[in-house]
């Protein structure tokens, strides 16, 4: 619970930093960077007691030749390449898109905010529980309990992910008009954001999969390999995206940045399979064809009730909030009452 709450105070602080302190900094935007810094020290602070109490709080000593130091330094760094490619990709695409005009650059990053809720939320939180696991199931020398674990979090994320990517396509308009259509932020701005959505949400799976696949390399210290996977990967997506943004403009960079990822859960899952670490359990045919059932429930009910981009453009913020919730509650619903009479239950 503690590091799952900790992310929780970055949050906080910096919006505490954007309403409280923004008036009292020239310029505002610097608040933010002071909402940064205290969230960060306060995420630490928020580690010391219960480490204290579980009697692992650490006393920090310099010692650079200390043998567990050289080991952790050299398996941290190729490890946070490793599952920093789509990140990477992003800040190459950030300045490719300032090449492109004045807006680009902003309508990627409000998309990139719609993209990273789901990909935090189910991503980064399996692959926070899925690392310790798998680091025990290889401690005890039981491959095939290695093997299920990474098998039950992939069917986790196809079930979970897919649909959250089609709803970020399908509802793009309405997502974003309503968070972000006020100010300055034009209907121009709202067509202009969706595209760069559309392109992100198409590797929605793949960011997922990554965060679940690598940990069945890193729970073995097996890192070079997913990091020759994700420098490739980055190397393909800044190609593709080079030629895509001058046929299709920002989504273009988008849309590099999830073929990107899609390639590098692909590579990843091959690895695995080819050194024998994941074998699929039975059943995956069936689950997979059930799943596209569900989600055609939930496009058929997402399109219906989506309507016109217009619709939601030039409605007042009530009328967004509430027609939203109930198009999100209504395929919700949908959803998962259909997962419920294609067999599946909340046990499995």
């Amino acid at each position: 619970a503690i590091p799952a709450f900790t992310p929780v105070l970055l949050n906080l602080s910096i919006i505490g930093a954007a309403l409280f302190l923004a008036p009292y900094c020239d310029p505002p935007i610097v608040a933010l960077a002071w909402g940064v810094l205290i969230g960060g020290v306060a995420q630490l602070a928020l580690q010391v007691r219960p480490l204290w109490k579980l009697g692992m709080l650490p006393s920090p000593r310099f010692d650079w030749r200390d043998a567990g130091v050289r080991r952790v330094l050299a398996a941290m760094g190729p490890a946070v390449l490793g599952v920093s490619a789509a990140q990477i990709s992003a800040l190459i695409n950030t300045q490719l898109a300032a090449s492109l005009g004045d807006g680009r650059v902003s309508w990627i990053t409000y998309a990139d905010r719609l993209m990273e809720f789901p990909t935090a939320l189910l991503g980064v939180a399996l692959g926070t529980v899925l690392l310790p696991m798998l680091a025990r199931h290889h401690a005890d020398a039981n491959p095939a309990e290695y093997s299920a674990l990474l098998d039950w979090g992939l069917r986790l994320a196809f079930l979970l992910a897919l649909p959250a990517a089609l709803a970020l396509w399908l509802l793009a308009v309405p997502l974003v008009a309503t968070l972000y259509q006020y100010g300055r932020f034009t209907a121009n701005d709202v067509l202009q954001t969706r595209d760069a959505l559309l392109g992100y949400s198409v590797g929605l799976l793949g960011l997922i999969l990554v965060k679940i696949l690598a940990p069945g390399f890193y729970a073995r210290q097996m890192m070079k390999i997913p990091v020759r996977i994700a420098i490739g990967t980055v190397l393909f997506a800044q190609t593709l995206a080079f030629i895509l943004m001058h046929r299709i403009g920002h989504a273009g960079l988008t849309l590099a940045t999830s073929l990107g990822a899609c390639l590098n859960a692909g590579l990843l899952y091959w690895g695995l399979r080819r050194r024998g670490i994941y074998l699929p359990r039975p059943g995956w045919l069936q689950f997979v064809a059930r799943l596209v059932v569900a989600l055609g429930v939930l496009a058929g009910v997402l399109a219906a009730a989506a309507g016109t981009p217009a619709d939601w453009i030039g409605a007042s913020l009530a009328e967004r909030v509430v027609r939203l919730a109930l198009v999100c509650g209504g395929g919700a619903a949908a959803y998962f009452a259909a997962l419920w009479l294609l067999g599946f239950r909340l046990a499995d």
